[in-house]
């Protein structure tokens, strides 16, 4: 008789993944700096650093802290542009045989539109994640991430630049979720990835200052996960575009309470500054608790949660 298998296969917004596990932009560079940790191969897709037309120093250091349960960051969206990832970066991404997601973000409609367009005529881009949500810079992201008709006019720009599957990133630091999740839909999103960062700060006592040279910056890592379940739950029932699950998955046992309320595929963030294998040792070990549980298929456990 033969062993019993588990099918792990995922359907997302067009994009037929392995597997729902996917890295959370920011936290994986551009795929190949963590290529000798983990197995490209065994991820649903992989995500890159946020993108956009010209490269960017970002914020001035310090600008990573540990918080008790997580970390706080105020990177500033650093990165190496739009034609330097064409020249330096996709050569690698041809190799790998997982689709990757570009994570970009511009400062107005028009450069985020002029984005979309250039990311569409790369046939190594399987989709895009459009960033509205970073609370990190002082110019761009910030407005659209928190205004429903902002956010609907700047996905609708981006939907006519590209055929390509259009996920937006979704930042939790609002008063209504869900009205953000159905504006999105509304002006053409293929997918919703929830949530970005929490906005937060340290304080150094004993030298009365703030730890981050930027001040504030975003939380990530286990505090947020009751806040990402609660808000992917909220949306995943609002919606008919698929939801993402992001925010605090440190193990399977989270990534699987992601599905049952709701997503359909979760991004592993703040984990793999911990375990940089992390994302394949979910997959590995979602697979083995569906044996020992007897199921079959993970699709079976999507927004399978009792209330």
């Amino acid at each position: 008789m033969s062993e019993k298998t588990v099918n792990m296969n995922v359907r997302v917004a067009g994009l037929d993944l392995r597997n729902p596990v996917m890295t959370a932009s920011g936290t994986f560079g551009y795929g190949e700096e963590f290529s000798e940790y983990v197995d490209l191969t065994r991820l649903g897709a992989y995500i890159t650093k946020g993108l956009c037309l010209h490269p960017r120093t970002g914020n001035p250091t310090p600008r990573i802290v540990e918080t008790p349960g997580g970390m706080l960051n105020a990177i500033g969206l650093q990165n190496v542009g739009i034609d330097a990832f064409i020249e330096k970066k996709l050569p690698f991404i041809r190799s790998v045989d997982t689709p990757c997601i570009v994570n970009f973000f511009g400062e107005t409609p028009e450069e985020y539109a002029e984005m979309a367009a250039r990311l569409d005529a790369l046939p190594e881009v399987a989709a895009l994640e459009m960033n509205i949500s970073c609370p990190n810079v002082r110019q761009g992201g910030i407005i659209f991430g928190t205004d429903p008709d902002c956010a609907g006019s700047i996905v609708k720009a981006c939907r006519a630049a590209t055929k390509k599957p259009l996920f937006v990133k979704l930042s939790p630091n609002v008063t209504d979720i869900v009205a953000m999740a159905k504006a999105c839909e509304d002006a053409g999103a293929d997918a919703l990835s929830l949530i970005n960062t929490l906005i937060g700060m340290a304080i150094d006592l004993n030298k009365r200052k703030p730890i981050l040279a930027n001040v504030t910056g975003g939380l990530s890592g286990p505090a947020v996960k009751p806040v990402a379940l609660r808000m992917v739950w909220l949306v995943a029932k609002s919606v008919k575009v698929p939801v993402i699950g992001i925010g605090g998955i440190m193990n399977a046992t989270d990534a699987l309470e992601f599905l049952l309320a709701g997503a359909s595929a979760i991004q592993v963030g703040t984990a793999s500054f911990i375990n940089p294998g992390a994302a394949q040792k979910i997959v590995e070990d979602m697979e083995a608790w569906m044996l020992a549980q007897g199921e079959t298929d993970i699709r079976n456990l999507i927004g399978a949660l009792k209330v």
